[in-house]
């Protein structure tokens, strides 16, 4: 059973749930879900609410929200501790796992998206390239081929990321053909 007094921090977990709450926001999501995440995973107990609050300083109203977005992305369990009437929470230790659920949750339906797009801006240019209007044309022939080519790598990305994924490896050869510029 976890010892429940106030815990303090080693210095190599402050290194490391700082480095993790800053990977984290970058990434889009607030620092703390990282730092606790982080806390959790180089606990070797389970711990509590209140050990979280402590450890990380933050209110019980921070840690509360943190604790039930954490479980909602499936990167911590709710563990049961015999004895203890109070939840303990577990981080999810396998990366990959991790990594992959947040990939097709958050990325795939970004790059979904920006095909969508890119094809309906296609679509908004059949007009202006039967346009009797040779500047006109012009432009959107421009336009038509520059959108081809986001749409071609947001497609890339897309297959990417499915493979990485569903197999937790990628083919660089498809990267390697992708022209950056001319």
């Amino acid at each position: 059973m976890p010892d429940e007094s106030k815990r303090v921090l080693w210095e190599s977990e402050v290194i490391v749930t700082d480095l993790i709450g800053r990977l984290i926001e970058f990434w889009g999501f607030k620092r703390n879900m990282g730092r606790t995440w982080a806390v959790l995973y180089l606990s070797p107990e389970p711990m509590g609410a209140r050990e979280l609050q402590d450890a990380l300083q933050l209110s019980s109203g921070a840690v509360s929200m943190t604790l039930n977005e954490l479980l909602r992305w499936g990167v911590i369990k709710k563990v049961w501790e015999p004895g203890q009437r109070r939840d303990h929470f577990t981080a999810e230790v396998q990366l990959w796992k991790m990594v992959s659920r947040v990939i097709a949750e958050r990325e795939q339906k970004e790059v979904a998206a920006a095909i969508e797009s890119c094809e309906a801006a296609l679509r908004s240019l059949a007009g202006k390239l039967a346009s009797s209007d040779a500047a006109e044309r012009k432009r959107a022939e421009l336009q038509r081929q520059r959108i081809s080519a986001l749409l071609g790598l947001a497609r890339l990305g897309g297959q990417l990321l499915q493979a990485l994924v569903s197999t937790a490896k990628v083919d660089a050869e498809a990267l390697s053909r992708i022209e950056l510029s001319r």
